[in-house]
């Protein structure tokens, strides 16, 4: 129950910085904000790439507001562009460290709160279904799930090859989600919002699969 209590609190959470977010740019103008972020040139988008890699390697704040901001600012094709690298980068430190320094460096990235989710996903024996360990990167807590893969024996190339496809298919529509919502797209924004939902029926079925076969 308090493990419920706690998603619903998270959910509600990410909802309304959304929502804020949107709110404030709105009333600055996007055309405005946009203009003023096109001062800085190439910088902008590297910008946004580090706070993304920062967020993911240190897990505190949710990446999805980074690429919701990454498709507003610059667009479908550069934001993805940003988002894609940045994830990439940042999943493949979080596997070279806990591959590299173990589970102690781990916890004192994540916090031992958060330490839990890493060790759920490093014995869910990922190294061994490489679709499973792809449908898990797909979801929002991918950041962890690349710390609990690097703490099992799943080889580089494998990681790679299931870290590349999970961000192929599940980067595009929240990056579509954040262009359509603060251009006013209402087909792209009802495309990404159940592209979104689909993979979050994905992630959990695979979550509910994986306990079932972990129980047995």
């Amino acid at each position: 129950m308090p493990h419920t209590i706690a998603k619903i609190l998270k959910f509600s959470l990410i909802v309304l910085l959304i929502a804020g977010m949107i709110w404030g740019i709105n009333q600055i103008g996007v055309d405005q904000l946009r203009t003023e972020v096109q001062r800085f040139g190439v910088w902008s988008p590297i910008v946004l790439l580090g706070l993304r890699f920062v967020s993911i390697v240190i897990p505190i704040l949710p990446g999805t507001l980074y690429a919701l901001l990454a498709g507003g600012l610059f667009g479908f094709g550069v934001g993805l562009a940003t988002i894609f690298v940045a994830d990439l980068l940042a999943c493949v430190m979080n596997f070279y460290l806990a591959r590299r320094y173990g589970r102690s460096l781990v916890q004192k990235l994540v916090g031992a709160k958060f330490m839990e989710r890493v060790d759920r996903f490093s014995q869910k024996h990922l190294e061994k279904n490489f679709f499973l360990a792809t449908g898990f990167m797909m979801g929002g807590g991918f950041d962890f799930v690349a710390y609990g893969i690097g703490l099992t024996q799943m080889r580089w190339k494998k990681f790679l090859a299931s870290l590349g496809l999970s961000l192929i298919v599940a980067k595009p529509p929240t990056v579509a989600l954040g262009a359509g919502l603060f251009d006013g797209g209402q087909a792209v924004i009802g495309i990404a919002v159940i592209s979104c939902f689909a993979l979050a029926v994905v992630t959990a079925l695979l979550n509910r699969q994986a306990d079932s076969s972990s129980a047995e």
